[in-house]
């Protein structure tokens, strides 16, 4: 894939385009808005830094915790904003955040933040910033991802530690542009070399065993993958696929 294509497919994905719309709009709200700039500057300086501790929490905590798929209420949902992008890590259906749980999320956390220090114009400012952030944060995810080799230091960098995450071992490198909180909280590794091979990678606990026990996510994904091998893991030896799709589909 020629960056072309890369930021094509990035820019017309629906997700991406309601992130700069939203962006845009606030920008235009906090100017409007504009009563101090001392304020709103700390709005923006205190969301920066809370947008990848947030998403520390959230990705090690939440997505990697192994609550969400114990209820039916909430199996569907981490199903479908992390299991599924573990189980294949290259498919692009998934590859992006949910909408409609990525935006609730975001303007949670950075929405009272701004208002608190710079009222209403800090608020706009802070979310709008936020929406600059996931976009910048999805993008490098894309190229994470995609069969795109990056030529700046940093995208090779970022690439190599989240490769990891998904192939190796899921209980560390939960950064996605930012590995800050994971070296202050012990859970950056720079090498595969660093941690064993986990047995979960690919399906975060959520084993046949567990299935049994909390079935709902495993009848929506046709199996769990548990077979340590980089391909679809319905295509795993004895594991049926999908309703839908082809045993030779790669």
């Amino acid at each position: 894939m020629s960056l072309r294509d890369l930021v094509y497919s990035f820019f017309t994905y629906y997700a991406v385009v309601a992130y700069i719309l939203i962006g845009i709009t606030c920008i235009v709200l906090s100017v409007k808005w504009f009563d101090h700039p001392v304020r709103m500057a700390a709005a923006v300086l205190v969301a920066t830094v809370a947008y990848p501790f947030g998403w520390y929490l959230i990705h090690r905590y939440i997505l990697h915790g192994r609550f969400l798929y114990k209820s039916a209420a909430t199996a569907v949902t981490w199903k479908r904003i992390h299991f599924d992008h573990h189980q294949d890590p290259h498919d692009l259906r998934v590859l992006f955040g949910a909408l409609h749980t990525t935006l609730p999320t975001i303007a949670l956390v950075l929405t009272p933040i701004g208002y608190l220090i710079g009222g209403r114009s800090g608020a706009a400012a802070a979310l709008g910033w936020g929406m600059v952030t996931t976009c910048f944060y999805e993008f490098c995810h894309c190229i994470q991802h995609l069969n795109y080799a990056p030529q700046f230091k940093f995208l090779k960098d970022i690439k190599r530690l989240h490769m990891s995450h998904h192939f190796h071992n899921e209980t560390g490198n939960f950064g996605i542009t930012n590995y800050f909180w994971d070296r202050v909280f012990g859970t950056l590794y720079e090498k595969a070399s660093d941690k064993p091979k986990s047995p979960t990678v690919f399906n975060l606990g959520y084993t046949a065993e567990e299935a049994q026990k909390y079935p709902w996510v495993d009848k929506l994904s046709g199996g769990t993958r548990g077979d340590g091998h980089p391909r679809r893991f319905w295509q795993a030896e004895g594991v049926t696929a999908p309703d839908g799709v082809s045993s030779e589909q790669s």
